[in-house]
C-alpha cells in the first residue's frame, strides 16, 4: 500500500517560526546573536550598560546559574549587584542570602537602594556535637542527600530554587560546590524566575562548571572592579571590563587605594589582596 508522504511546504505558522525560531522554546539560543542580544531565557539588566552590552540576552540571565569568581570576598560584587537586587526589592520580591561570608548591614544596603525588609539571610545549621564512646565528642552525620560539609546550605538552596518564590538568589557555597551538586542547582535554576549567583573562591575558575555565565572579578582601585566574563554563550571576551561602583570609600581611604597597584588580570593569585578600603560589612 502506498504511503504518502507529509508535506512540507511553508505555511503562515512555520514561516512565521523560521522568521523567528526562538519561538520554539523559550531556552533556544542562537550563536550568531552575539552578547547583547536578547535572549530567549530572559535576562534582567544589571544597572551598567557597558556590562549589558557584554552579557548574552542583554542583562543578568534568568533560569541559570551565574558564577561570580572572587579573589576575596568584598571586593566590590555587592555593589555590582546593587542595581538588580535594589529593583527587585523595591518591586516586593524578596532576596536570599545563603551563608553571606559576613553580616548584613542594613543601613549600608538602604544607602544603595536596597530595602533591608526584603533581604532574607539563611545560615547553614552546624550539627552541635555530640558525646561518644568515652565521653568524646563527635560531630553527627548529615542527613541530606550528598552529606559533607555544606550540604544542607546547598539542598536549601536548591529548595529555594525550586520553590519560584524568591526574587533572587545569592550563595557562597564553598567546598560544597562540587560537581554533582552544581549540576543539580543548574537544574532547579531552569525553574527560577529570576537570577541566580554563586559567589566562589577564583580558584574555581579552573574546575568545570554546568553554568553558562562565570565571570571573574578584581579590584581595580579605588571604588572600580574590573570584570572578565571568562564563560558565556558567544564570542570569548577581549578585554576586562572596567566599572566604576557606588562610592563608598573615605577620602582618605580612597586616595590610599589609588596609590596601590592594580592586581594583574590574568597572573593574580587565587589570594591576592585587594586594596585597602574602609569596609562595611557586607556592603562592599
Amino acid at each position: 500500500m502506498a504511503h504518502s508522504s507529509p508535506s512540507f511546504s511553508a505555511s503562515p505558522g512555520r514561516a512565521a517560526l523560521l522568521a523567528e525560531p526562538s519561538a520554539l522554546h523559550p531556552a533556544l539560543w542562537r550563536a550568531r546573536s552575539g552578547p547583547g542580544a536578547s535572549g530567549g531565557e530572559g535576562a534582567v539588566p544589571s544597572g551598567f550598560a557597558a556590562l549589558d552590552a557584554e552579557l548574552p540576552g542583554g542583562g543578568w540571565p534568568v533560569r541559570v546559574l551565574t558564577e561570580l569568581l572572587l579573589p576575596e570576598p568584598g571586593v566590590g560584587e555587592i555593589r555590582l549587584l546593587a542595581p538588580l537586587l535594589a529593583g527587585l526589592a523595591q518591586a516586593g520580591r524578596g532576596v536570599m542570602l545563603f551563608d553571606p561570608p559576613a553580616e548584613v548591614n542594613a543601613v549600608a544596603l538602604a544607602e544603595l537602594g536596597w530595602p533591608p525588609g526584603q533581604c532574607i539571610v539563611v545560615r547553614s545549621c552546624k550539627p552541635a556535637m555530640q558525646p561518644g564512646p568515652g565521653g568524646a565528642l563527635k560531630k553527627p552525620s548529615l542527613r541530606r542527600r550528598g552529606g559533607g560539609p555544606g550540604a544542607e546550605l546547598c539542598w536549601a538552596v536548591e529548595q529555594a530554587l525550586r520553590s519560584g518564590q524568591a526574587g533572587a538568589v545569592l550563595a557562597w557555597p564553598g567546598a560544597a560546590a562540587r560537581p554533582e551538586v552544581l549540576r543539580r542547582l543548574q537544574l532547579a535554576a531552569q525553574g527560577h524566575e529570576g537570577p541566580a549567583f554563586l559567589l566562589r573562591e577564583l580558584a574555581a575558575q579552573s574546575q568545570p562548571s554546568p553554568a553558562p555565565l562565570r565571570v571573574v572579578l578584581q579590584p581595580a582601585g579605588g571604588d572600580e572592579l574590573a570584570l572578565q566574563i571568562v564563560k558565556r554563550r558567544g564570542p570569548a571576551m577581549g578585554e576586562p571590563l572596567r566599572l566604576a561602583l557606588a562610592p563608598v570609600l573615605s577620602e582618605r581611604a580612597l586616595a590610599k587605594a589609588r596609590l596601590l597597584p592594580v592586581v594583574a588580570w590574568r597572573s593574580a593569585p587565587a589570594t591576592a589582596p585587594a586594596p585597602a578600603t574602609t569596609r562595611r560589612p557586607f556592603a562592599a
